[in-house]
């Protein structure tokens, strides 16, 4: 097909289109042309085959017998003086011309095969609803549209007529996908219609009779779909699907199961006469159809929501090429799997053309049933998924409208089944006042308010992409300005006061407050506030006689015990910064961190000195071997002249995915931290607070100073105490402790009865999975916390329930911001996925010794008026959630 001929096709209604395409089809089929030939009629006396599409619908009902999924409902107000007795007659008559509608479906030793009844079949149902409200009406037809139909029994076609006056009436019709299509729907109106009419007027309809029957269609698609045909038409969906995606990644509002239970329901949309024309002009330019503007469209939204480039959208058409077919009722209709490359510099003019010759391409092999496609190229099966696609677009140029026969005014309507085939489906209609149509949602994905957004999304994308054809189709705008101000700014006012001060001056300010008060305990030794600060001033001037001033690094390296607390306080109060270097990682790391932060002191016990090198135990101060000395030095703090934005800890990463790196964090961030945490997890005097995660580890920050600036008490264990199983439960239960932070993995391996004193639970460090919440969330407050080190422990947090659903990771903590951007750094709306950027004040400095890496992940804050302010790149993917909390995708 030349280009130009491919333009003009394409600029053609889907009804003009498939009009001519029907006429090539006829052309084609005429004498001395016998490329595809007339479709011969079969004999009846033997079994005869289903068509693929049916013989996939009778394999899915054998898995799931009687699904309303695949029921075709249509509803048909009727207003005047009905004559009943005829309306049954003309639906009868309609069913003994179409024998697909006296079709059943029986199983043989070949497989399964047609049962064509010699008779019609149908008896209308009648229900009065005289003096009931039209909410019953409707409800009674939703009732008979999700009703079951058996394959082997039948009948596959049922009618209703409910009747709530003289001239009120409501016929349902309901048939099996397996007999019909949407096209069919059309045709049995019109011929129910006509038939009605000649019936009242006692002449002969005219309708003439049928040349072939739907059986005769199957027969002859799988004897013509062979050979060199079928080699073609695989040939190009072989090129077109190489390497397609197995499913489109959108986000969902729930957790997708593994067997979706078909439910569904409909948003209403609106895209008004303006932006229709004004895609009609920006197709006519590019040689194309309305279709194929909104299309492009709604790949574009996809691909946005999605985070891919590469998105396929299913789209049905007709499938009735031949003229033969055009009359026929059946099961025609063939889904097509249109993909399209939204790159990320491509303009939204580029990706038109790109559908265009994605759809002109798909037309040109629609002979190639879906079912082949499947079968032909194996694509991967993902239980709760259809393969090739999980979205679809349907467009209608025009809608059955109202009708008169006989003084009978006829008006088609949709009929909402509450069910859903696929992940999402648009549905629209060219109407004189613009698109109108529906987007149906899966409900056990995806909620009402988020695919209301959805399509208010479609709306702003399309009128930025007519208006802007040639910007960069990423860069349209999805949001409202509304939507805008209420994500950033709104959902990012955290301002909110907190101390500016050092993380051991809070600390202090709670030992003068309450010095008797219990601070810490280790098997047995107990330490209070008074004895704790002077224990941590005493190594604080041993320390400043080691040259320890603010910004200085001093290593701690110590066994579980009390002194994890008076070396960190005392290398503060010396004006240091801590370096944590977990004594059981292997001698290399250790001497690598030595070195790389610069630590000029060893904070250690005289058992772990060995495992460091030479150059440092010369630098090493042992707690316990100089315990007597320690005890001589003063017992006040040491003017330091230390401020809170001096560096508190330079804390290392595992190293995971390179060489390890050590993040600066400065006092200012942890102060406040620790305030606002205390108020979220309700931490003050009287709180017993967990000492769980190694030094290595920023929870341990959280753990120890959120408990020791506030006046609770901080229950430090050995090792074997801290073991998830029957150990930790033991702990919990003997230290009466009531505030816990572990992973999820150690949530998951603990059991969380028996422990009545636990009343808040903080879950941080990885992905929280909703059946820990579910053991975990009952009776006690569970806070799920996320935070990269990077942004000073916690940058979100939120309270969840034990609902089924996937658990937030909350809002942004006081003074700390939280963007979900693209990959040009724009914001995008509510969800659609993006990378997390934090800042405020718990962004670290960055980096220690590493400028080019902390340029590249902390990057200039744009959304703030702060001279310097920055944003830290998490790498995390997320989206927000309509009430303001954040959600990993």
């Amino acid at each position: 097909m030349s280009n130009e001929l491919s333009k003009r096709i394409a600029n053609l209604s889907p009804e003009r289109r498939a009009e001519l395409l029907k006429k090539m089809a006829a052309q084609k089929a005429a004498p001395g042309n016998t490329a595809r030939g007339l479709i011969p009629l079969q004999d009846r006396s033997r079994p005869l085959p289903l068509s693929f599409a049916q013989q996939r619908l009778w394999f899915i009902d054998q898995l799931e017998p009687g699904s309303p999924l695949f029921n075709v409902p249509m509803a048909v107000r009727l207003e005047g003086p009905l004559a009943v007795d005829l309306l049954e007659r003309s639906l009868r008559e309609v069913v003994r011309r179409h024998e697909v509608l006296r079709t059943t479906f029986r199983e043989d030793a070949s497989g399964p095969v047609l049962v064509i009844a010699p008779e019609p079949v149908l008896t209308l149902e009648r229900r009065d609803l005289t003096g009931a409200t039209p909410h019953e009406a409707w409800r009674l037809a939703r009732e008979a549209a999700a009703r079951p139909f058996d394959l082997a029994r039948g009948p596959l076609l049922r009618a209703l007529l409910l009747t709530s006056g003289p001239t009120e009436h409501l016929l349902v019709v309901v048939l099996h996908h397996i007999i019909s299509d949407g096209w069919s729907m059309t045709l049995l109106v019109r011929e129910v219609a006509l038939l009605y009419g000649a019936f009242a007027r006692g002449v002969p309809a005219a309708l003439p009779e049928l040349g072939v029957q739907y059986a005769d269609f199957g027969v002859w698609q799988r004897e013509w779909l062979q050979g060199p045909r079928l080699e073609k038409q695989l040939g190009y969906w072989k090129q077109q699907l190489a390497g397609v995606p197995s499913a489109l990644e959108l986000p969902t509002d729930l957790p997708r199961p593994a067997i979706r239970d078909g439910r569904g329901a409909r948003h209403d949309m609106h895209l008004p006469r303006e932006l229709m024309d004004a895609m009609k002009t920006l197709a006519q330019q590019e040689g194309a159809s309305l279709f194929m503007v909104l299309l492009a469209g709604w790949q574009v939204l996809m691909s946005r929501y999605a985070g891919q480039e590469d998105v396929t959208v299913g789209s049905p058409m007709a499938g009735r090429t031949r003229g033969e077919v055009e009359g026929l009722i059946g099961l025609f209709v063939n889904a097509q799997v249109l993909r399209t490359q939204v790159e990320g510099t491509a303009s939204f003019r580029s990706i038109l053309r790109q559908v265009r010759e994605t759809v002109l391409g798909a037309q040109e092999h629609q002979d190639l049933p879906i079912e082949r496609l499947v079968e032909e190229l194996r694509p991967e099966r993902i239980q709760g998924r259809t393969p090739f696609f999980q979205v679809m677009l349907t467009f209608q140029a025009s809608f059955r409208g109202a009708a008169i026969v006989e003084g009978v005014k006829l008006e088609a309507l949709e009929l909402d089944t509450h069910t859903a085939k696929f992940d999402l489906t648009l549905q629209v209609l060219e109407t004189e006042q613009g698109l109108k149509g529906y987007l149906e949602y899966a409900t056990d994905l995806y909620t009402a308010p988020t695919v209301a957004r959805m399509a208010e999304h479609l709306r702003v994308l399309l009128e930025g992409a007519v208006a802007r054809p040639d910007e960069t189709a990423t860069r349209l705008p999805l949001w409202t300005d509304a939507e805008r101000q209420q994500v950033l700014v709104e959902w990012n006012a955290t301002r909110a006061p907190f101390p500016e001060a050092c993380m051991h001056s809070l600390f202090e300010a709670q030992a003068r407050r309450a010095p008797d008060a219990l601070a810490a305990v280790f098997e047995g030794t107990r330490l209070t506030y008074a004895e704790l600060d002077a224990r941590a001033n005493q190594l604080a001037h041993a320390l400043r006689r080691r040259g320890v001033r603010p910004e200085v690094r001093v290593a701690l390296s110590v066994e579980r015990s009390l002194d994890i607390v008076i070396g960190l306080l005392g290398i503060l109060k010396a004006g240091g910064a801590w370096v944590p270097v977990d004594p059981l990682l292997p001698r290399e790391r250790l001497a690598f961190m030595l070195e790389d932060s610069d630590a000029e002191v060893l904070v250690t016990q005289r058992v772990l000195v060995e495992r460091f090198p030479q150059a440092h135990q010369s630098r090493a101060l042992c707690l316990d071997s100089e315990r007597e000395a320690l005890a001589g030095e003063p017992v006040d703090a040491p003017w330091t002249g230390v401020t809170p934005a001096h560096l508190a800890y330079l804390l290392y990463t595992s190293g995971s995915t390179g060489t390890p790196k050590g993040t600066a964090v400065e006092h200012r961030s942890v102060a406040n931290l620790v305030t606002h945490e205390a108020v979220a997890y309700g931490i003050g005097p009287g709180s017993r607070v967990l000492q769980f995660a190694s030094l290595s580890f920023d929870l341990s920050v959280e753990e120890i100073f959120t408990t020791l600036c506030n006046g609770a008490t901080l229950v430090l264990a050995p090792l074997d105490k801290l073991m998830p199983g029957a150990p930790l439960p033991m702990l919990l239960r003997e230290q009466g402790l009531t505030v816990i932070s572990l992973t999820p993995a150690a949530l998951a391996a603990t059991p969380s009865d028996g422990l009545p004193e636990v009343r808040t639970v903080i879950s941080g460090g990885e992905a929280l999975p909703a059946d820990v919440v579910a053991r975990w969330a009952p009776g006690r407050r569970l806070l799920n916390t996320y935070g990269p080190t990077e942004a000073t422990v916690v940058a979100t947090l939120g309270e969840v329930v034990a609902d089924g659903g996937v658990p937030s990771i909350g809002r942004p903590l006081a003074n700390v911001r939280a963007y979900v951007l693209d990959p040009r750094g724009e914001p995008v709306p509510v969800g659609v996925r993006g990378e997390l950027y934090v800042g405020g004040v718990g962004v670290a400095r960055g980096y220690a010794g590493r400028a080019g890496l902390t340029a590249e992940r902390f990057v200039p804050d744009a959304f703030s008026a702060e001279a310097g302010a920055r944003l830290y790149r998490t790498g995390d993917v997320v989206r927000w959630r309509q009430d303001g909390t954040l959600e990993f995708v």
